[in-house]
């Protein structure tokens, strides 16, 4: 059961409207490495796994995602201001203004609609963390481009502040996989010499990274 707060999760403010920024903020609301993307995928995982702490730790960071999604929408709101006018956009996507009335939607920064093959779920917990921290730090990396990319105070404010819980969901996935990284798919195989062997094919070599004994990853 979810219940919504009617609050955000942190506080949102723009100093002017950017309508142009607006739809570059769209790519955070419903893009491959957005909000919802983060939310569906954390959610979805957690349907199966067994392990009661870790399934909490997904449910509990899908709800934060869905927290972030509500901060980004209302940035994009601020940001497009009340009227319609797609001249004010003079580049970037229009489809806010002709389809969904400035309403944020489910979209990208180029207008295409969320779809579920942005979420990854395989079943196998290692496999799915790993995935998981892989969608933080994509999400950090759209992050920190879009905070170069605009001076309005308020809009970094809000950006700063979704960088760093991006870290922190990271850095949780990481610790959870460092407590599972020896079940399921890294048990089941990867047991064997050739699992631990590095093949230079670089020449000139040998590479740095030919290390004959290739140690599964741990994250500190």
């Amino acid at each position: 059961m979810f219940k919504h707060e009617k609050i955000l999760f942190h506080p949102v403010e723009v100093e002017r409207p950017n309508p142009k920024y607006a739809a570059l903020l769209q790519e955070q609301l419903g893009g491959a490495n957005g909000e919802m993307k983060a939310a569906m995928q954390y959610m979805s995982q957690s349907f199966r796994v067994k392990d009661p702490g870790i399934k909490d730790l997904f449910l509990d960071i899908a709800a934060e995602e869905l927290g972030h999604m509500e901060m980004v929408a209302q940035t994009i709101n601020l940001l497009n201001g009340h009227d319609l006018d797609a001249a004010s956009v003079p580049a970037g996507e229009v489809q806010t203004h002709v389809l969904l009335g400035l309403n944020p939607g489910l979209i990208n920064a180029s207008g295409y609609s969320w779809t579920g093959d942005y979420v990854t779920v395989t079943g196998d917990l290692c496999a799915d963390l790993l995935s998981n921290i892989a969608s933080e730090q994509r999400a950090k990396v759209v992050y920190e481009y879009l905070y170069r990319q605009i001076d309005d105070k308020k809009v970094r404010e809000t950006i700063d502040f979704l960088l760093n819980r991006e870290e922190a969901h990271n850095q949780m996935f990481r610790d959870a996989f460092n407590r599972v990284q020896n079940s399921g798919s890294d048990q089941d195989f990867g047991t064997t010499k050739a699992a631990r062997m590095y093949f230079s094919m670089s020449d000139p070599g040998p590479n740095e990274f030919s290390n004959p004994d290739v140690k599964a990853p741990a994250f500190n």
